[in-house]
């Protein structure tokens, strides 16, 4: 378990934070500048009007863009009870599942069911932090832990396949979190704590300041919680730094520096009948063998935009990411030792007059990634015995090249041709040599895709939007190097899946009042994959190419304000998973026709927020899940569920300080359900929820 004397360091950085805001305050260099707009989402009709999204590679107004998008915006973010977690600030985007199943920053995350097989980390997404990628070469992006959702002015959602966009990471489709910037809302810095059941404690503090050309920002916060479940406490650190010069309106660098630590205890899966009758059990292997993930990383970026005439401008990043990852699970401790660098130039054109313009855009991604790693037995309890199961050297390389083309015809039409082509390439050295045999070797893979989008206007308040578009899933870091064969080694027996998907859509808004996006989408997905084990290897998960499969749904959010002070937001989605042709690598048998597992048909989300003139805030939210299988052949089920949370907030304006204080009421009824589920071939499947959650929270702005 975590030390819960760490809760003193965490409070004693608070209270230096604080005198160092309170210095600041009593010696200002200069006046602040006005306050920027609250950044608002999608779902507000100042949002519908106002939003540009960047998730695109280049700057797309809301209304025009031609495909489903969400922005959640402030009005969604600030009201986070624990600002942990991607399934609090994505609750209202449809389309999007977040599974929280140890309520910690340890998440699942699909999109349209792209990466729900992911025992780890988050596959067939694109995500990009300030304009860096966390994916690595392969398109894996292992975690979220580099990104503190208080730090966080607004994310942008692009569903579907969008591998002409980002190449192998965005088969699923696209999030780009946007932190927020030095002094964007006229305050010199601000100090947060909230506490919480199951111990949870967090504390942030944050400093910013600008001059006339520069803005900066630096933010640290420490969360800790010893976990509803038996062996699932966890413990983050985050400091981050930004850094915007614009010497001119021509010219602009951004800078940012992150460091990242967490750890988190792993309970894994339960049977269904110990899940059921004791959900803060723990799996007796995970305590056997102190099953546990810790991550370290820094992360440096440095990104550029340059307006080199006035119908030309030049963009680029350039980034590195130093890691340890380490973890035990009850065959092996593991430790792997990562560096990351990427880059990326964009150069556009921008021509035409009257009705037709063209915003033409070429440009070239690559990214390399080095992991040295080891494996030792798991004695027991995450001792390591002296022997190697493995000591390899991954090393990785991608490349993609692109052209974009968006076309305005009028005021009304518009149009994106999209094209790219993905080369990934994957070498293993092995140093251990293990009875004489090298597991060495390479993996190549390579693809070329095409996106092709419409957008019509027929008036300023309603859009409609039609695309195709094919996504690349190659296989992950995590799926290459576990190797079904040997200890150690490529996975020679998988290859990528590939996917075709259409969708059409309408977004809009009626006066200021409602706000609403639909859309309805078809994917095709060939060489989709499963998780597996090996007689010879039972507490090892693999992975393979079983099928294909066929997904089509309907995605719909609304914001509703019928009067003054009152918000009533909604996100509703219909799945229809399907395998066309599958054939189980585990029981090798045809679930052809079967419902892909851990797929709802129907979720929903529904928030009402009620502001009085006089500072409060009172909320009430509300999600509801139906059933879904465990796994591929449709026997094993987890139940449906509703939930309902609520929430008060007063916030006051001083002079000199802003204050808020909010308490939020989690899991109202107590409600037991499953977070999570995986199809685990030993039947440890379920991950239950936490039951009824309390937290208090104080945050304080300084002017």
């Amino acid at each position: 378990m975590i030390n819960r004397s760490g809760w003193n360091r965490v409070l004693s950085a608070v209270l230096a934070a604080a005198c160092a805001l309170a210095f600041t305050i009593s010696n200002p260099a200069q006046e602040a500048p006005p306050p920027d707009t609250t950044a608002q989402g999608s779902m507000t009709p100042a949002g519908y009007t106002d939003i540009v999204v960047t998730a695109p590679r280049m700057e797309v107004p809301y209304k025009e863009a031609p495909g489903a998008t969400t922005v959640v915006g402030q009005e969604v973010l600030q009201e986070m009870p624990q600002t942990i977690s991607a399934a609090e600030a994505l609750s209202l985007v449809p389309g999007v599942n977040v599974d929280n199943q140890l309520s910690s920053e340890k998440v699942h995350i699909s999109i349209r069911g792209i990466g729900i097989l992911s025992e780890r980390g988050i596959r067939g997404i694109q995500v990009l932090l300030d304009g860096i990628p966390l994916n690595d070469p392969s398109g894996f992006a292992p975690d979220l832990y580099d990104v503190d959702w208080a730090n966080v002015e607004r994310v942008e959602v692009i569903r579907g396949p969008s591998g002409a966009f980002y190449g192998g990471g965005s088969s699923g489709g696209v999030i780009n979190i946007i932190t927020k910037s030095g002094r964007t809302d006229g305050d010199r810095g601000d100090i947060g704590l909230t506490a919480g059941s199951y111990s949870f404690l967090k504390g942030l503090a944050e400093v910013s300041g600008a001059t006339s050309s520069t803005d900066w920002r630096v933010y640290g916060s420490r969360a800790l919680s010893n976990g509803y479940r038996d062996h699932s406490a966890f413990g983050a650190t985050n400091i981050s730094g930004k850094l915007r010069w614009a010497p001119t309106a021509d010219f602009q660098l951004n800078a940012v520096l992150l460091g990242t630590s967490y750890f988190q205890e792993n309970p894994e899966g339960l049977p269904w009948e110990v899940a059921n009758q004791d959900p803060t059990a723990a799996n007796p292997d995970s305590t056997t063998f102190n099953e546990f993930q810790r991550t370290r990383r820094v992360t440096a970026g440095l990104s550029g935009t340059w307006a080199t005439t006035k119908t030309q401008d030049l963009s680029f990043t350039v980034y590195g990411r130093w890691a340890t990852y380490e973890e035990a699970f009850p065959s092996a401790v593991q430790k792997n030792d990562i560096s990351n660098p990427g880059a990326t130039l964009q150069y556009a054109f921008h021509f035409g007059e009257g009705t037709v313009k063209n915003h033409l855009m070429f440009g070239a991604d690559s990214a390399w990634q080095t992991i040295d790693q080891v494996k030792h037995p798991n004695l027991g309890g995450a001792q390591q015995g002296p022997a190697y199961l493995a000591n390899q050297q991954l090393k990785q390389d991608g490349v993609g090249i692109y052209a974009m083309d968006r076309i305005e015809f009028g005021p009304r039409w518009g149009a994106f041709l999209n094209i790219r082509y993905d080369d990934i390439h994957n070498s293993l050295y092995d140093h251990l040599k293990l009875g004489g045999v090298d597991l060495g070797g390479s993996r190549t893979f390579s693809k070329t895709t095409g996106r092709v989008g419409v957008q019509w206007n027929p008036t300023p308040d309603l859009g409609l939007y039609a695309t195709w578009g094919q996504g690349f899933l190659p296989p992950a870091t995590e799926e290459l190097i576990a190797n079904p064969v040997r200890q150690g080694g490529f996975n020679q027996l998988i290859a990528p899946a590939d996917s075709t998907g259409e969708e059409l859509g309408a977004r809009g808004r009626v006066g200021d009042v409602f706000t609403y996006d639909v859309a309805g989408f078809y994917l095709d997905t060939n060489n989709d994959f499963e998780r597996y084990r090996v007689s010879s290897r039972p507490l090892e998960t693999f992975y393979g190419n079983a099928g294909d499969s066929r997904r089509y749904g309907l995605e719909t959010s609304f914001g509703w304000f019928p009067v003054k002070g009152l918000a009533i937001r909604g996100a509703y989605t219909y799945n229809h998973f399907t395998y066309a042709n599958y054939h189980s690598l585990n029981t090798f048998e045809d679930y052809s026709g079967n419902t892909m597992p851990n797929s709802p048909r129907n979720q929903g989300y529904l928030d009402v927020a009620y502001t009085t003139e006089s500072g409060w805030i009172f909320g009430a939210s509300g999600k509801f899940m139906s059933m879904w299988y465990v796994d591929a052949s449709n026997v094993p089920t987890a139940p449906g569920y509703n939930l309902m949370n609520l929430q008060a907030t007063y916030r006051w304006a001083g002079t000199k300080v802003r204050t808020e204080f909010q308490v939020s009421l989690q899991n109202v009824f107590d409600k037991h359900y499953m977070a999570f589920t995986e199809p685990d071939p030993d039947g440890n499947s379920y991950q239950p929820a936490a039951g009824r959650q309390l937290f208090f929270g104080v945050h304080l702005w300084f002017k």
